[in-house]
């Protein structure tokens, strides 16, 4: 793991809906920053001019002031750009969304994810990019939980970080309406090539987590349950192609669909994120 000289120069860029949804928070981020290091920090209000203040960071390390949003946005643009395995990325979680950030193991407080991000380590992440070059930086659901029970779902830790974390955000602070849950799927899973659940079996979810044991994702599907409840099987792979009639999942904390067919594959080690260093 790499360590940060506090001489580094930060491109804080601030999030639009951080500013809106918890200034003090953001003052506070600024303060302790622009204390620890010499900072230059922006204020974009769109996604058009937040990706340009990143792709001119120069060698000014980024620091994103924002939600989960803002994370997987600033990940998502420096995947596109090939430009992400050379360059780490720091976050000061503020606003709604904040499950994604935390369980990767950043603080929720804006002093001590500051405080982390000027004395912290580099973490390398491994990484779920899709056919489309969409990416997931903590968890897949296939089909989307229902809006109100997504809005209360923690993100799962990371393997190495389970035993440390008992509690995960939400992924939403604000209440959302109840809607039908979606019903049981049939769907083909296949992992690494190898078929785990086949349209045959009707299923309930999907859960495919990066981050596990030697670069691999971590697989869960859950079979449609009739009487008994039916065991969940697991696996793990580099490779996870669903298939099926027209799904949609949530990646992080965005839906996507619906599609009939998609592949995703671990890159690891793909990206860069400052966490705590341990004591």
């Amino acid at each position: 793991m790499a360590t940060f000289a506090r001489s580094d120069q930060l491109l804080v860029i601030i999030d639009p809906a951080a500013r809106q949804t918890d200034g003090e928070s953001v003052r506070i981020a600024k303060d302790v920053l622009s204390a620890g290091a010499t900072t230059k920090v922006c204020l974009p209000d769109s996604p058009e001019e937040f990706a340009r203040v990143l792709a001119r960071r120069g060698s000014r390390r980024p620091v994103v002031v924002g939600d989960d949003g803002a994370l997987i946005r600033a990940v998502t643009f420096l995947h596109r750009q090939r430009e992400l395995a050379g360059c780490v990325l720091s976050v000061v979680p503020v606003g709604g969304a904040l499950g994604v950030a935390h369980a990767l193991g950043v603080p929720t407080g804006a002093v001590a994810a500051a405080r982390a991000v000027l004395d912290g380590v580099e973490r390398r992440m491994d990484l779920l990019v899709d056919d489309s070059d969409g990416v997931v930086l903590g968890a897949l659901r296939i089909p989307p939980p229902a809006t109100a029970a997504a809005a209360a779902e923690p993100v799962p830790a990371r393997g190495w970080l389970r035993p440390y974390q008992t509690l995960v955000r939400s992924l939403s602070a604000r209440p959302a309406p109840a809607v039908t849950r979606p019903g049981p799927a049939r769907l083909r899973v296949e992992v690494d090539g190898l078929t785990v659940v086949d349209l045959d079996q009707p299923v309930e979810g999907i859960s495919v987590i990066p981050g596990g044991r030697d670069g691999l994702a971590e697989v869960e599907v859950r079979p449609l349950s009739v009487g008994a409840e039916a065991t969940p099987v697991r696996a793990a792979g580099r490779t996870v192609t669903v298939t099926g009639a027209d799904f949609r999942y949530r990646a992080d904390v965005g839906v996507t669909g619906p599609v009939r067919r998609r592949t995703w594959r671990v890159v690891e080690g793909a990206w860069g994120l400052t966490v705590p260093g341990v004591s």
